[in-house]
């Protein structure tokens, strides 16, 4: 009998992207609702293995597995090891995405910063949720898939990386809603829309800088990745059964869909 307590006790969830950062917070929130994990990574493996260890402390099962979500072969022997590994998957969370604003990536020039989003995280995200959609729809169960996008695809930001953010952000959301008006009614598809967030490149910022964003919240602070992570947990869970081609913003009221 499942725990009323444990809104995904029983479920099995793939987090993709969860070696830090608000997939970590995303992975030990669904290990801490109950479920069974798979969860990959990139180029850090020494934080995946610091988010696997976490979610195992936590009692729960999970495994790791790497993904290239630049090469559609990696993408492709995901499915292959995750159908080996898991008894089934309930939710696919596509949370893995370039770094553009901090280390490597904030040094590589625009047309590579542009590249770069273009095929991880806008080509990577269409091509891993097609793969994770003939899995699940190859459920008799079904499921739900997760897909990442940003607040400020609705309003604008000014600066170059907002630009490209948007572009590409904004390609996940409306590519999300399609997605999910061809799936339904076996696989549902949410998107989550994350403002600002207390992740590396946030905690780079200034003081100042820091509290004129802050004061232009309408709840006065920054979000926190496990501010993402509760999120995630609620459309990964059976309560948003009835949820699908929709966006939760979380942000504060930053921006308001």
């Amino acid at each position: 009998m499942s725990d009323p307590r444990l809104p995904l006790d029983g479920l099995t969830v793939v987090v993709t992207g969860a070696s830090s950062g608000i997939g970590r917070a995303i992975a030990l929130g669904a290990a801490a609702a109950g479920a069974t994990l798979g969860l990959t990574y990139a180029s850090n493996a020494d934080g995946a293995r610091e988010t696997l260890d976490a979610v195992r402390s936590l009692g729960r099962t999970a495994h790791l597995f790497p993904l290239d979500l630049a090469d559609p072969v990696s993408i492709a022997a995901l499915i292959v090891k995750t159908q080996a590994t898991l008894p089934r998957v309930d939710a696919w969370i596509n949370n893995a995405g370039a770094d553009i604003l901090t280390g490597q990536g904030a040094e590589l020039s625009v047309a590579a910063k542009l590249d770069r989003l273009l095929t991880v995280d806008l080509r990577g995200t269409i091509l891993m949720s097609w793969a994770a959609a003939d899995l699940l729809r190859a459920q008799s169960t079904g499921g739900v898939i997760v897909n990442m996008s940003w607040d400020h695809v609705l309003t604008g930001m000014p600066g170059q990386n907002p630009q490209m953010f948007s572009a590409v952000k904004g390609g996940i959301l409306s590519f999300s809603k399609s997605l999910a008006r061809s799936l339904a009614p076996g696989v549902r598809v949410n998107i989550l829309a994350p403002g600002w967030i207390e992740t590396e490149f946030a905690h780079g910022l200034d003081a100042k800088r820091r509290k004129a964003i802050a004061a232009g919240i309408p709840l006065g602070r920054l979000g926190t990745p496990e501010d993402v992570a509760n999120a995630a947990v609620y459309l990964a869970s059976p309560a948003a059964s009835f949820l699908t081609g929709h966006t939760i913003f979380v942000n504060g009221g930053d921006v308001m869909g």
